[in-house]
């Protein structure tokens, strides 16, 4: 009873022009219509799909339990969720690591790939929390380490191994492999601007300081939603074939 209070309360105080609290509004519902979808279709796919939809559905579904916490956050102190977000991201985004692996299992992909991304993304999300909050003062070194991470994920899957792999897939599998490949370069770009314009360091001088709440929630939606259609249209294409 007492945390429906709480919630009544901070929806009720929410402010008309308080743009950043709505997009975790949007966001939270959003992402759970979107797990209820990816969940409730699971019947209907193949079993070799079925797994790929069904880790789409999780990491909405992991994403809308966390914004529910993160705007009741944002509603009670009116201050940046870091410590949610982050907890988010470093489940979510090796999920979506892990989606390039299941789409490309059928041109023989190891699991050595697998690990090497989900290594890579930890590590990108490890050092951007620590240049964030733990290290401030030093986040233009903790941002660069992680923006390597960053970039070495966007050359696996777009040069390296990973694509090599879609080539030879072929058909569907490369098509949405390359879409989940732009999501990747523009969709997660966001994130390292976000990281600039909320710490200090040489990039400060053109760039300024900013809350980016709002864009980072509408990237949240846009990637981790975007990234489980891909898959779910693969998973279609693919089973209708395989029923012709």
């Amino acid at each position: 009873m007492s945390n429906f209070m709480f919630f009544s309360a901070s929806v009720a105080k929410m402010l008309p022009n308080d743009y950043v609290g709505f997009t975790f509004f949007i966001g939270s519902m959003a992402m759970m219509a979107a797990s209820a979808f990816f969940f409730l279709s699971l019947s209907q796919f193949d079993k070799k799909w079925r797994t790929s939809v069904l880790v789409s559905g999780l990491i909405t579904f992991i994403a809308a339990v966390h914004y529910f916490y993160m705007r009741d956050y944002w509603n009670a102190f009116q201050e940046s969720p870091t410590f949610f977000r982050y907890v988010d991201w470093v489940l979510t985004v090796p999920l979506m690591c892990l989606e390039f692996y299941l789409i490309l299992k059928v041109a023989g992909a190891k699991q050595n790939l697998l690990w090497k991304m989900i290594f890579l993304s930890i590590i990108m999300l490890v050092t951007g929390y620590f240049g964030e909050t733990i290290f401030s003062n030093q986040a233009a070194l903790w941002g660069f380490i992680s923006g390597v991470a960053y970039f070495w994920i966007v050359y696996e899957i777009w040069l390296g191994e990973a694509s090599k792999l879609a080539v030879a897939a072929g058909g569907d599998v490369l098509a949405s492999h390359k879409i989940l490949c732009w999501f990747v370069l523009v969709g997660w770009a966001i994130y390292p601007l976000g990281y600039m314009l909320g710490t200090e360091g040489w990039y400060t001088s053109f760039l300024g300081k900013g809350s980016v709440d709002v864009a980072y929630n509408i990237a949240d939606a846009i990637n981790k939603i975007g990234f489980g259609l891909v898959i779910y249209n693969l998973a279609v294409k693919s089973t209708s074939n395989v029923k012709a």
